[in-house]
């Protein structure tokens, strides 16, 4: 998921750039209100999927340049700045802003705010099955039809549980991007992830095991994890085997 930071302060920007590549985002630093509007303009790339805008920019207000992004684009935009005023946390939200966050913050709020906003931001034929089908999973034959929630590989269907539907359906959102433990428990068990590890790792394992695919959920150290929809160069998915049986204690002892 490409993001586009909007930071005047190169070291707030450096550190951030670092924990959001981390996980699987594709950051873009704007230094300046300008900078910010001209990287906006479609060249042909991936276009961004968040703007996280800090307020206090030396060449223009933060809030103007929030104006200006939503009178041209209904992309969604965090304002993350150090004025925690309600009088700004007002004026923002009535400028188009879709969230305000304070400095200092928690990253795993921010983190979980992101993608927030980012799933709002998806245009609704996202959750089709046309699209699926077309979309960063048709490498991989996976097409998942959210509405009869039913998900096949290469024209088989494959019988999932509720929660693992709901797993799968989720790190789909956003292919390559990292979702946290805490998140993924939240947003699919609706409840706390503490005391709860082994539990995610086994449906993680039972979807590489029933997909035939043990590569395409990736568990990222001490983090959590993501969907690979790219198909791995030495082909290991091609043909399932008895070896994805023991992924979940792989990622047991990654942790």
């Amino acid at each position: 998921m490409r993001l586009l930071l909007v930071e005047d302060d190169d070291r707030v920007a450096a550190a951030l750039t670092a924990v959001l590549g981390r996980h699987g985002f594709q950051v873009k630093h704007a230094r300046s209100g300008h900078e910010a509007l001209d990287a906006l303009v479609p060249d042909g790339n991936e276009p961004f999927r968040v703007v996280l805008l800090d307020l206090g920019l030396p060449d223009r207000d933060g809030f103007e340049v929030c104006s200006r992004i939503r009178a041209g684009s209904g992309i969604p935009v965090i304002m993350v700045t150090a004025r925690a005023d309600i009088r700004s946390r007002i004026h923002g939200l009535n400028l188009g802003a879709d969230d305000y966050i304070t400095k200092p913050y928690d990253m795993g709020e921010l983190l979980a705010r992101i993608h927030a906003v980012s799933r709002r931001g998806l245009p609704a034929t996202t959750a089709g099955p046309a699209e699926q089908s077309g979309g960063p999973l048709a490498s991989r034959g996976i097409v998942i039809d959210r509405e009869r929630r039913r998900v096949s590989v290469h024209g088989r269907d494959v019988p999932l549980t509720r929660k693992e539907f709901d797993l799968l359906a989720l790190l789909a959102q956003s292919p390559g991007v990292v979702y946290r433990r805490e998140q993924i428990f939240s947003e699919v068990w609706r409840s706390g992830w503490e005391g709860n590890g082994r539990t995610l790792e086994v449906h993680i394992g039972s979807l590489r095991t029933k997909l035939g695919l043990p590569g395409l959920v990736e568990a990222v150290r001490g983090v959590g994890y993501r969907l690979i929809a790219e198909q791995p160069a030495d082909g290991t998915d091609a043909a399932p085997t008895a070896s994805t049986e023991g992924s979940a204690d792989t990622d047991a002892a990654e942790r």
